[in-house]
């Protein structure tokens, strides 16, 4: 017995020693978990912060505004340039039309009792739109584009300017003319609205590509 004593606590101990042995990998895969926990509190954390980040988006958005390009054309020349504006720009594209379309007739500048002669020489005369209002909440910047005719703005961009208040936006007017220049036309605009901020204005051809109205528009920056 005294021999076999001996050897029954040396078997006891070596057992002993194995099971403590088989726990280490159970106390390894701890860490594991741990940065199992971990990144799952990451993810919970980046779930949790995406609501944050898109209203921070939005806010920055609705902060740095957004841009409205605002176009009358009577034949398209004008909205052609428009079009390509609010492409670069990203920006919404409203146009003014007129109440009563402007005709073929309306529009001979030789005729000197067409409609369009007459409005011109009527520094009063505010042509009806027929398009539905827009609602300017939210813009920052607006461009306003319209053809040169007798050497000023169409009456009907009077009209539009007088309908609403520009507080807050920067405006920036834009025309097309096959000689003429803008002129006072975009002053005659801000002088009317009384409102906005007004830089000075940009005649086009009709025929500028992107690139050169791009130009254009970073030089405003």
């Amino acid at each position: 017995m005294k021999r076999v004593l001996p050897v029954l606590i040396a078997i006891m101990m070596l057992l002993g020693l194995a099971a403590c042995g088989g726990s280490a990998p159970s106390n390894a895969d701890t860490p594991s978990e741990a940065t199992g926990s971990s990144n799952s509190a990451r993810t919970d954390a980046d779930t949790t912060a995406a609501p944050d980040a898109a209203q921070n988006g939005n806010q920055t958005a609705a902060a740095g505004g957004k841009v409205l390009v605002v176009v009358f054309s009577a034949t398209g020349t004008t909205k052609g340039v428009a079009e390509k504006i609010a492409a670069l720009e990203n920006a919404d594209l409203y146009e003014i039309k007129a109440a009563q379309e402007y005709t073929s007739d309306d529009l001979n500048w030789h005729d000197s009792a067409s409609r369009t002669t007459v409005e011109q020489n009527d520094k009063s005369a505010r042509p009806g739109i027929g398009s539905e209002s827009v609602s300017l909440a939210g813009y920052e910047k607006i461009y306003i584009g319209y053809p040169i005719w007798w050497g000023e703005e169409p009456r009907i961009m009077d009209t539009f300017v007088e309908s609403y208040s520009f507080d807050g936006i920067t405006m920036i007017p834009f025309c097309t003319s096959s000689s003429s220049g803008i002129g006072r036309s975009g002053q005659n605009l801000a002088d009317l609205a009384k409102t906005g901020n007004w830089l000075d204005g940009q005649r086009f051809s009709g025929s500028e590509s992107e690139a050169e109205l791009q130009d254009w528009i970073d030089s405003l920056q």
